[in-house]
């Protein structure tokens, strides 16, 4: 799951921003949302909620440049207009007494757009250095542990997460895997089946975490044959093989859908049934892979190639199986899919065909696509890791 922005910092600002002399009923409501154009001394914003508003800067007013991680702004440096650009996250407090179509700018608080992506950045790589997360087993509220599975057939763990006063807990919002989207929920909202991602310090086994932040949430995995599609509209129908029934799937542009080559889908299904083992690929061809490795080949072939005879990570071969649109699926194949919850239309996360050996094994199967979801997709916590 991608970044835009950190809540708590938005929060504090928007706060901060708000405060005024004036009563909230006589202030305009701030602006607050990432700088698309810079015309003349106008700035055209698009907003959180969507929409596009015009602001115009004139020279009285301040500006302040703050860091992503900033929590007030004791910290912020002035800049001159000529400093802001296309990119730059924007919040800004209107001057009451502005005339005219466009809103006026009283004072701009910017976030420049490259020091928006290097924080970003390091926050994906802590989130992969200290995170962990799989689906829920267990919740015990009253000692703020919860044990969750992680991986799937042989590579399958229970890892137990603590929690405390301080750790910040978070849900995935309804049909959103988004997580700006995210809100903080009590650790009673976590349910078992639920997926979950967790970031602070690890044993050093990996089987225990101590918690700083947790975000979760409810998903479906679906598998079965997808009945009809329409490219047009982003979705397609796959008749679900557990419930018999049609299931309807929404495909956003933030869905992570991949192929499996035939000789990854075959050695997946064997690693994940615990018969995989030595140094040959079931399919016959040869892998020395570790996990720094990576998959080459075609989608009807290929290997495991680049490491120092280590079985590969099943999670990392499937964030290197070849990336396809919806248009390259077709009626009468098989997929696998993480989803949000839903009656009889749902929203992917994320998708894989060529899945067919892998129905050999359903269970190890959907745990398997469950942690992928949330350690490479664009929903996860780890992009937060957004």
């Amino acid at each position: 799951m991608k970044f835009r922005h950190t809540i708590m910092q938005w929060a504090v600002l928007a706060a901060l921003a708000a405060a005024s002399t004036l009563t909230q009923a006589q202030a305009p409501k701030p602006v607050q949302g990432t700088i698309t154009a810079i015309n003349g001394a106008t700035l055209s914003v698009k907003t959180d909620g969507d929409g596009v508003q015009q602001v115009d800067v004139p020279s009285t007013a301040i500006l302040l440049r703050v860091a992503p991680d900033a929590k007030n702004l004791s910290a912020a440096e002035k800049i001159q207009f000529s400093d802001l650009a296309v990119g730059d996250r924007a919040l800004v407090k209107p001057d009451p007494n502005g005339t005219g179509l466009n809103v006026q700018a009283l004072r701009i608080i910017a976030i420049k757009h490259a020091d928006i992506l290097a924080k970003q950045q390091k926050d994906r790589e802590d989130w992969q250095r200290r995170g962990a997360g799989g689906l829920v087993k267990s919740v015990d509220p009253a000692l703020g542990v919860i044990t969750v599975s992680s991986g799937a057939g042989v590579t399958a763990k229970t890892i137990t997460v603590h929690t405390g006063k301080t750790t910040i807990l978070k849900r995935y919002a309804p049909a959103s895997v988004n997580y700006d989207d995210a809100m903080v929920a009590p650790i009673d909202a976590i349910h078992a089946g639920d997926q979950l991602r967790a970031r602070g310090e690890k044993s050093a086994d990996g089987t225990e975490i101590a918690a700083e932040e947790v975000i979760s949430g409810s998903f479906l995995n679906i598998a079965g044959t997808i009945t009809s599609l329409d490219v047009a509209g982003g979705t397609l129908t796959v008749k679900d093989l557990a419930t018999k029934k049609q299931v309807i799937i929404h495909v956003t542009a933030g869905a992570q859908m991949r192929r499996l080559p035939d000789r990854m889908a075959t050695f997946l299904a064997m690693r994940l049934k615990g018969s995989a083992s030595g140094g040959a690929s079931p399919a016959g061809g040869a892998w020395g892979g570790q996990r720094s490795g990576q998959w080459s080949g075609g989608q009807g072939g290929g290997q495991w190639s680049g490491g120092g005879g280590q079985p590969p990570d099943p999670q990392q071969m499937l964030s290197r199986a070849p990336a396809i649109q919806l248009s390259d699926l077709q009626k009468g194949e098989a997929v696998m899919l993480v989803a949000t919850d839903g009656a009889n239309q749902v929203t992917a996360v994320t998708l894989l065909a060529g899945v067919e050996p892998l129905l050999e094994a359903p269970a190890a199967s959907q745990n398997l696509l469950s942690n992928w979801s949330m350690n490479g997709g664009a929903s996860a916590a780890e992009s937060a890791v957004q």
